[in-house]
């Protein structure tokens, strides 16, 4: 009689080291379809994917409800769950587009994307400036990236985290860096910043993140709510005296972006502690208020209290 396996006899049968090859093999030829979709395919897509994840599976609603109430206190629950619908349809149309870019053409991105502002920061390169980048999880900001690569003198560079899957890793990075575009991970930013300094680089960063060392970060009110915030973007910045330049990406209507730049200071050195990172989150705070749902509600942002971390005041 064929014996039950137990968790440890499926882990003799798929070691964890091929388990995200295993992963990796049965999500790609979803991926792939996906990628080569065109335009009406991939939003039908979206749409049935809200469905499931929404109705279906309820993927963090309740992080998302809470974060919502939390942000504007001032709203009904009615119009917190119009919200809410607006951004999970949003999130799978975020989901999707993220996929179409391992396939993306140069011709996709100058159709459903426009840069403003390629004078302002072509200015930047003639003057031999380089300057940081600082955005939030607003819009769709993976198509940020070859927008500016394909409209903008400097070298881009972007600041990520690495995958923790290989497999997913390699084909990301490959469809993040098709346009000339680079990628640093985070942990080598300051080395590799330093190392390339006479060259005319564009350093991106998605500031909105809570700091991996919650001890390092500093606290300020951001949505409504005391928010532990990270300042790496401030501090380089004064250590290279580079301009900081805030990119806002805003979603004119389904799949068509336009993104403009504004820079925030010329001269970091010179502005008050804390200033740059005070007036990033200002700033993207304005643009969450107008629209709400395309801003990354689910992501676990106020999981650390001021009371139980860091509690001095900023």
């Amino acid at each position: 009689m064929p014996q039950k396996l137990d968790a440890h006899d499926f882990g003799n049968i798929f070691p964890m080291k091929n388990m995200g090859l295993l992963f990796y093999c049965i999500l790609f030829p979803i991926i792939y379809l996906t990628s080569l979709s065109p335009a009406w395919l991939l939003y039908r897509i979206s749409d049935s994917l809200y469905f499931i994840v929404y109705f279906l599976i309820g993927y963090r609603k309740e992080v998302v409800f809470n974060n919502l109430k939390n942000a504007f206190p001032e709203k009904s629950d009615s119009e917190i769950r119009k919200i809410a619908k607006r951004y999970f349809r949003y999130l799978c149309d975020l989901l999707v587009e993220a996929l179409k870019t391992t396939a993306m053409s140069e011709a996709y991105v100058r159709k459903h994307l426009k840069f403003h502002g390629i004078d302002e920061m072509n200015a930047l390169y003639d003057k031999g400036q380089s300057f940081i980048i600082v955005m939030g999880h607003f819009g769709n900001w993976e198509l940020a990236g070859p927008c500016f690569s394909m409209s903008c003198k400097h070298q881009l560079i972007v600041v990520y985290q690495p995958l923790s899957n290989p497999y997913f890793e390699r084909l990301f990075a490959k469809s993040r860096t098709k346009f000339n575009t680079k990628i640093l991970p985070k942990n080598n930013t300051l080395r590799a910043m330093a190392a390339n300094r006479n060259e005319l680089d564009a350093t991106a960063f998605i500031a909105d993140q809570t700091p991996a060392d919650t001890k390092a970060g500093r606290w300020l009110k951001f949505l409504n709510q005391d928010t532990l915030v990270f300042t790496g973007p401030e501090k380089i910045g004064k250590m290279f005296n580079y301009p900081i330049v805030y990119i806002h990406v805003d979603r004119v209507k389904r799949g068509f972006y336009e993104v403009t730049p504004t820079i925030l200071f010329d001269h970091p050195k010179e502005t008050e502690d804390f200033e740059i990172t005070t007036t990033f989150f200002k700033k993207l705070e304005e643009e969450i208020r107008k629209k709400p749902e395309t801003w990354l509600w689910s992501h676990r942002r106020w999981k650390h209290k001021r009371s139980t971390i860091n509690p001095t005041p900023t």
